[in-house]
């Protein structure tokens, strides 16, 4: 959730500090602050976001070459001056900074308070930096001891930095659950949740990995596992280019990222699939190509809208490759005992690489034998480094809250997946699978025609930006399109919305149906087409405004919907590929329309790193 990213070396902090936590606010915007050590330990901290901070501090002390700062995505407390991070310890000479919930602050919180210790805030946050303190006075040991020692004593999900007067030239950061990553330039040192704020610096970076504690010293780094083994950090370089965080042009990065689909899709594809030669091979798979192919069933894990991608993989896995597949909340899976057998492949979906509750999923699947295959954006996050095989999206950063360009890079892999396991199960047709490569390769370009219908769509939002309720509806393969056009519209609208199979409206939501009531049909040509047809006269005999998202020339549902839009023909499971782009169209303007902030939505972040 929260952002961190600190900065030791020979540059002044502070400017670097507040770029980076400008690129980490989609991952909270609560409150924003910044500790910066310059002899004195100086904290500055805002409610609010980014650039409240900024304006907070034009007139306050800000040298110094080490400091850390923070966005907030609040959990312990509620948003305020107060509750924001920095922390300051019991004497004000050390400072924290931290992204996760330690579960059993209270006890700790409780045991410190009898040997004097005061608290400002409400925060588990606050708690930590007390208890590294009280380790480090009481047992006489230097600031990295102190923090291994203190981390030991912890339950719960954490990503630290920690600064203190006493070591003005040391810096530690430690890592559970949440993550962290170091960016090495010559003689400076990065500490970021993420590489948005170290790709301008260097290309060069390091993964903590869960129970690791980095310390930077006199240039030096130092990794070492919380029970004070030495650890070699694997460097890489960094894909990301500079670019790509930049909003090039748009109003926001979420119409960037609606607009980047031709090619995030084409790149999620390339060098995978040669439709011409027929040949497809996602090489992810690795030596663990046989559990997919002897595979009894195929259960997948995800949140959000990887949850809609992961049902859209279900009718490809089951449709193409003729394995049972169950699609199952993260957030629920390890919570009610599951039957998990090693035969089963898991399929983890996350954008970010570090869902919180799709890593305990992994976990808990893990331990019971089965085979995890990942389907990630970001390189180097958790969830590849905990599964045992795995293909990037390579869709590009995506930094608007709510998903699009994730969605159809998802798809696109999940499709990519399901051709190659079904045809070495031989349960598609060299002609069908041929059939479908093709389509695959001409997806981008039907992308690019379906976004030119964004003029028209302008008009929808301006029509329906104040209806109070959506309803969203599809059969088939339109059911996991529908639901994720609803949670697109709630996300960054507000307003209420939600997806069904268009069959079961006529068992409940037909009630709530009346001329005021927007409902969006995915009704483009396909086997259900006339049941939705059917569908689609049901909510008119109920006076239901009917915007309809159909096959290019549609001329039977054009005589009975208010509204349509057209999208190119292509096969019926490669239509959620397109079909998604004027609902994510039609939810980002009417959230501009309604004064909405569409790229940082209220009470919402974008690496939900927390259960």
């Amino acid at each position: 959730m929260c952002g961190i990213v600190a900065y030791i070396g020979h540059r002044q902090a502070f400017p670097i500090i507040m770029k980076g936590l400008q690129r980490l606010e989609y991952r909270g915007y609560d409150s924003a602050g910044v500790a910066l050590l310059n002899g004195d330990l100086n904290v500055y901290k805002k409610a609010g976001k980014v650039s409240d901070l900024a304006e907070f501090t034009k007139d306050k002390n800000v040298t110094g070459t080490l400091g850390m700062g923070h966005t907030r995505w609040a959990t312990h407390g509620e948003p305020n001056d107060r509750n924001a991070h920095p922390h300051f310890s019991e004497s004000k000479t050390f400072a924290i900074i931290h992204n996760g919930i330690i579960e059993n602050y209270s006890p700790i919180k409780a045991e410190l308070t009898k040997r004097g210790h005061t608290f400002n805030s409400d925060t588990d946050t606050e708690v930590l930096i007390h208890l590294i303190e009280d380790v480090y006075n009481n047992l006489h040991v230097d600031l990295e001891e102190a923090v291994r020692l203190a981390l030991s004593e912890v339950i719960g999900a954490y990503a630290i930095v920690v600064i203190s007067k006493k070591d003005p030239g040391k810096m530690i950061a430690a890592r559970k659950g949440s993550p962290i990553v170091l960016g090495i330039g010559k003689d400076e040192f990065f500490v970021a949740s993420d590489a948005t704020p170290i790709i301008e610096y260097t290309k060069n970076v390091a993964y903590l990995n869960d129970g690791e504690v980095a310390i930077i010293s006199d240039g030096k780094l130092t990794v070492k596992t919380i029970e004070n083994q030495i650890k070699i950090p694997y460097v890489q370089e960094l894909e990301m280019q500079l670019e790509m965080l930049e909003k090039g042009g748009y109003e926001h990065f979420m119409l960037k990222e609606i607009y980047e689909q031709p090619r995030s899709i084409w790149d999620s594809m390339r060098g995978r699939i040669d439709a011409k030669n027929r040949r497809l091979r996602l090489g992810g798979l690795g030596d663990y190509e046989n559990k997919f192919i002897n595979a009894k069933r195929v259960i997948i894990v995800a949140c959000g809208t990887s949850w809609h991608a992961g049902l859209v993989a279900e009718y490809l896995i089951e449709d193409l490759a003729r394995i049972p597949v169950e699609v199952e909340y993260a957030s629920e899976f390890r919570y009610r005992n599951p039957i998990i057998n090693e035969e089963d492949v898991v399929i983890a979906i996350s954008q970010s690489g570090e869902t919180a509750d799709t890593l305990a999923a992994i976990e808990l699947a893990k331990s019971k034998g089965a085979t995890i295959f990942g389907v990630c954006n970001v390189v180097g996050s958790s969830i590849p480094r905990a599964t045992h095989a795995g293909s990037y999206t390579h869709a590009g950063p995506e930094i608007g809250v709510a998903s699009t360009k994730a969605f159809t890079a998802q798809v696109t892999v999940l499709t990519l997946l399901a051709l190659q396991i079904a045809r070495k199960r031989g349960t598609i047709t060299e002609s069908r699978f041929h059939i479908l490569l093709n389509e695959l390769e001409s997806i981008p370009a039907k992308v690019e025609i379906a976004l030119k219908s964004n003029d028209q769509i302008k008009e929808l939002a301006e029509r329906f930006k104040d209806a109070r309720n959506f309803l969203y509806l599809g059969r088939g393969y339109g059911f996991p399109v529908a639901l994720e056009g609803a949670l697109k519209l709630k996300e960054i609208s507000y307003i209420h919305a939600e997806g069904y199979p268009a069959a079961e409206m006529k068992h409940g939501p037909i009630a709530l149906i009346d001329d005021q009531m927007p409902v969006v049909v995915i009704a483009t040509k396909n086997s259900s087409y006339e049941k939705v047809v059917s569908n689609i006269q049901e909510v008119k005999a109920r006076k239901g405004i009917i915007i309809a998202i159909v096959t290019e020339g549609d001329t039977e549902v054009r005589k009975i919907a208010d509204f349509c839009v057209e999208i190119p023909e292509t096969d019926e499971l490669l239509v959620p590929l397109v079909s998604v782009i004027p609902l994510q169209l039609l939810s980002y303007h009417i959230a501009v329309m309604r004064g909405c902030n569409v790229d940082q939505p209220r009470n919402l972040a974008k690496s939900v790193t927390v259960e």
